[in-house]
């Protein structure tokens, strides 16, 4: 049996809006859950199908994700598409429910005002997201300091007119199955921001060329200025902006110098593409199913299990409260 709490954390961190959706299969309408997983098995939108789950590791979910289907702007003459949303919370779950909260907004409203959807539109929206979470941090800092070392990875896809965007700040993926001489083969869509990764820490070191403790080895982990792995996010105020980086912040979060530049950016990386008829599906998934499984075998799964989402359970705890997948099947 899954207990009222458990359903009660997990319902605000996943958000659909699927505009017609009727498929309803087994009274599946709001998901199941068994244990810590939550999952919703089949669904349709307006693209195909989709199917979702959640995984809780810790006491306090700080993760959400999200999918919407339909109009994808405010304007009844504006593009129907779908948006997928994975958003990876870090210190709390306040930029994870923020983004989930006001990022598809943002994009519906630059979608009206361009007419059309567009890398550019992501960009502003991921921004403004930005900017508004960090006004609430100003609003909230005397009194809840700790909300400044909140942060949430982004991962969004939309699919509209024909044409996939996918759009990342932080460390989790997107993965297309594309049908390749009979065989499903995986392509990465997206890259991690990690400090793990080279190109990442060479970025950093050529945004901040004076400052020679941008990066650092701890623990045998690189880490941005030897705290948190990431280079991008929503939030992070206290990497972003140097008067939230005192006291009362904790001490732990506090650097030694002030910065007169952010450290970590919140701008995406986005990639466009035109959908191919070989283009089976799309996962989306945070950093916790990828550190168990490689690109191609999370293709195999979904692939084997047409119908069904497929996920493992990374079996410790990480950085993610709960770590989340969503596949999208197109039509």
């Amino acid at each position: 049996m899954v207990s009222n709490t458990l359903m009660r954390i997990v319902a605000p961190c996943w958000k659909p809006s699927v505009e017609g959706d009727s498929s309803n299969r087994g009274g599946d309408a709001s998901g199941r859950a068994d244990g810590l997983l939550w999952y919703k098995d089949s669904g349709n939108h307006v693209n195909g199908e989709f199917s979702m789950a959640v995984i809780q590791a810790n006491n306090l979910l700080e993760d959400c994700s999200q999918l919407e289907s339909g109009p994808m702007s405010l304007l009844e003459t504006g593009p129907q598409g779908t948006f997928v949303g994975i958003y990876d919370g870090h210190g709390g779950p306040e930029a994870a429910r923020f983004v989930n909260q006001h990022l598809f907004e943002n994009i519906k409203k630059f979608t009206s005002e361009t007419h059309g959807m567009s890398a550019d539109v992501i960009n502003k929206a991921f921004l403004a997201t930005e900017e508004a979470f960090l006004s609430l941090v100003q609003q909230q800092w005397q009194d809840k300091p700790q909300i400044a070392s909140v942060g949430s990875c982004c991962l969004v896809g939309i699919v509209c007119s024909g044409h996939l965007y996918i759009a990342n700040a932080g460390d989790s993926r997107a993965v297309l199955g594309r049908l390749d001489n009979k065989e499903v083969k995986a392509v990465q869509l997206s890259y991690e921001h990690n400090a793990s990764i080279e190109s990442v820490r060479e970025e950093l070191q050529s945004l901040h060329p004076d400052d020679p403790h941008i990066v650092v080895l701890k623990h045998k982990v690189w880490r941005v200025k030897g705290l948190i792995q990431i280079s991008r996010s929503i939030g992070d105020a206290y990497l972003k902006r140097a008067e939230f980086n005192r006291e009362p912040l904790l001490a732990k979060f506090r650097l030694p110098e002030s910065f007169n530049k952010p450290i970590l950016k919140a701008e995406p990386t986005i990639s466009e593409q035109k959908l191919d008829p070989e283009d089976q599906f799309l996962i989306f998934a945070s950093d916790g199913l990828w550190e168990h499984l490689n690109n191609q075998e999370a293709v195999d799964i979904v692939n084997n299990c047409p119908r069904n989402m497929v996920i493992i359970s990374p079996g410790k705890q990480t950085e993610g409260c709960c770590k989340k997948t969503a596949q999208s099947r197109p039509s």
